[in-house]
């Protein structure tokens, strides 16, 4: 008898767009694989049984000087790539928004409720990211993913509310 195990890890974001009249102006679902700083960490914490790491947090990515996703970034090192908030537009209130997640169940873990951010400038985001620290602007702690909308850039301007949801799957 052969049995064969694949594991692959998938996350999936949820994003929803909402004007400042409440009315929805825009949803993407966005698949994607994780980074090996993500790998690397998730390794870690279940077989090496090394320091875990409980909260995560959800960033944006930024339009500007935007070239490309690596399987190679860090949170120190993404070079092609930067950050929504207050050094590249668009900013959005307080930091980057805490991910809660429910039980796992079937192989996912999905969030509990979404995570939300509040524009207060226009601009252009393409995509968003994992990561365990919450500082906006911020190039520690671990980046677990990274991924694009699937329609595209999306803009927003000031007063916009952008929902996030995400699942993670194996």
């Amino acid at each position: 008898m052969n049995i064969e195990n694949t594991l692959k890890l998938e996350n999936i974001y949820v994003v929803e767009c909402f004007g400042p009249d409440g009315k929805l102006k825009w949803t993407d679902d966005i698949h994607n694989i994780v980074v090996y700083a993500g790998l690397n960490d998730l390794l870690d914490k279940y077989l090496a049984g090394s320091a875990y790491t409980a909260a995560w947090y959800c960033g944006l990515i930024s339009s500007v000087s935007y070239s490309a996703i690596a399987a190679g970034d860090t949170m120190s090192s993404h070079a092609g790539w930067t950050e929504a908030g207050a050094t590249n537009a668009p900013n959005y209130s307080g930091n980057r928004p805490a991910l809660t997640f429910a039980s796992a169940s079937g192989g996912s873990k999905a969030t509990s409720s979404a995570s939300s951010f509040t524009f207060s400038a226009s601009g252009t985001i393409k995509g968003m990211f994992g990561t365990s620290v919450t500082t906006k602007d911020g190039t520690t702690g671990i980046l677990y993913n990274a991924a694009l909308f699937s329609g595209g850039d999306r803009a927003v301007v000031s007063s916009d509310v952008v929902n996030v949801s995400v699942t993670y799957s194996a």
